[in-house]
């Protein structure tokens, strides 16, 4: 028997792309799609996440509710609403996204006018095959302020210093985060299963907080 490897993400990308035709495309497929598309300096590319992609997003998008919920903060999910700035000639949907630091700003808010409400807090990238953007230069133009990427093998933190990205090994939105505990937290929700692991990290997060 033969078999055939599946790519974990198909992507396209478009050069000499002007704003008015990504804008146009945007309003064209709607919100109810499973592509995610970028834009960035007249490039466009669209991105369809398959299985792995998404796993690895809704796992992690588990941790950091249940962390959210531990630490009793509060916090605000977008998803991967569509981040955009004309000016910067920027747009980009992240895998998930997350206001905690400034959610008072947009509690509340179903539309977002990112020439006058802040960027998420914290964006969740999962980039198993690599972008032909780059994702760092689009996001820095986006103004948000940490990323955490996750390449198919471990996950790193990003935060945003004097317009660049820096790695850095504990989370701005949770200080008592390592990255190290991420992955660890992966792994375990292949080994035992999500919800086990889940439990595992809240019973973590409490002695952490005490």
């Amino acid at each position: 028997m033969i078999t055939i490897a599946t790519p974990p993400e198909q992507r396209v990308l478009l050069s000499n792309i002007s704003w008015q035709l990504y804008e146009s495309l945007l309003a064209e497929l709607g919100n109810q799609r499973s592509s995610r598309i970028a834009y960035h300096q007249n490039k466009l590319e669209i991105m369809v996440p398959l299985p792995e992609h998404e796993n690895r997003n809704r796992q992690i998008d588990r941790l950091i509710v249940a962390l959210i919920e531990e630490l009793n903060l509060e916090y605000n999910p977008f998803g991967s609403m569509t981040i955009k700035k004309r000016q910067k000639s920027a747009g980009k949907e992240p895998d998930s996204c997350y206001y905690i630091q400034n959610e008072a700003k947009v509690r509340g808010k179903i539309e977002l006018d990112f020439d006058r409400d802040p960027p998420p807090d914290l964006a969740l990238e999962i980039d198993i095959t690599s972008s032909s953007l780059n994702q760092f230069d689009l996001y820095a133009d986006l103004g948000v302020p940490e990323i955490w990427r996750y390449d198919g093998r471990s996950i790193k933190f990003y935060r945003l210093q004097n317009g660049e990205y820096a790695e850095c090994n504990f989370s701005i939105a949770f200080p008592i985060l390592p990255t190290t505990k991420v992955n660890e937290f992966i792994d375990r929700c292949q080994n035992i299963g999500t919800t086990a692991a889940v439990r595992e990290l809240r019973e973590w997060a409490k002695h952490q907080s005490n």
